[in-house]
């Protein structure tokens, strides 16, 4: 049947950023198509409730690691204990990310490289130790998050903009270089999306949702889980003659020009 592509009963998969909106609704779809997981993020207890509720609706193993991608002892704990868990790795969703704007003129260092640090240097080191073994097994599926600010740039984000635009080429390079061993990586840029953070600062910072929106041809943001079923397609067997692409979900481009 067609939804068989779509199986992924026996496979393991590494989410980072799995305690909270994209990663953990990627981790909950994952799992309804047969997955087991292990979640990742800096926060224990978001993590811990996450991969219950997971065991509980789905049935499927979902154990939580407590990880910093920027650090890379973290991220070598990380595999290992996937490793140790599983036995091998199946799918790697570099979900880990994030940002803070500000003006160029007065970005300090630090910031610029903490920011390069979550965003580029972390898909880097989970990749590298993650890739390891699934080069040597010969299969594996990779998918990095990106955002609209890696395609188009955004002002007040010279950091983070470049940080992902990296990443998208780390994405076709690691495509280019890997699919040999029956690897592919590809990588989501992501618009406007609602998660539980993502609403929360808006509402500190008194931004209207409906407001930013306006600029988005379906007219709403997103929902984490609309994310994560890009992703289901891509570490899928229903993508595998894709790698190397870079997906746009963010409910369609924003044109100048005339109104119809």
């Amino acid at each position: 049947m067609a939804y068989d592509r779509f199986d992924l009963t026996g496979r393991i998969a590494i989410i980072t950023g799995g305690g909270t909106g994209i990663g953990a609704a990627t981790a909950r779809l994952f799992a309804e198509h047969g997955a087991d997981s292990v979640i990742a993020s800096r926060t224990a207890s978001e993590l811990e409730r996450v991969a219950a509720e997971i065991e509980e609706t789905s049935g499927r193993r979902c154990v939580p690691v407590p990880t910093d991608v920027k650090e890379e002892s973290d991220v070598e704990r990380l595999v290992a204990r996937t490793i140790d868990e599983f036995g091998r790795i199946d799918i790697l969703i570099n979900n880990a990310g994030g940002t803070r704007l500000g003006p160029l003129a007065d970005l300090p260092t630090r910031a610029f490289d903490s920011v390069v640090g979550l965003n580029l240097r972390g898909p880097y080191l989970c990749t590298r130790e993650a890739g390891t073994h699934m080069i040597a097994q010969e299969s594996g599926a990779i998918v990095n998050v990106s955002s609209g600010a890696g395609v188009t740039g955004v002002k007040g984000g010279a950091h983070y903009a470049a940080a992902k635009a990296g990443l998208q080429m780390f994405t076709r390079v690691t495509a280019a270089e890997w699919g040999r061993y029956g690897v592919r990586a590809n990588c989501v840029a992501v618009g406007l999306v609602a998660s539980e953070r993502a609403v929360a600062a808006w509402e500190v910072a008194h931004l209207d949702q409906e407001a930013m929106a306006t600029g988005i041809p379906l007219g709403r943001a997103g929902a984490p889980v609309e994310v994560a079923y890009a992703m289901l397609f891509l570490v899928s067997d229903a993508a595998s003659y894709v790698s190397g692409q870079t997906f746009s979900v963010d409910g369609g481009p924003g044109l100048g020009g005339i109104e119809t």
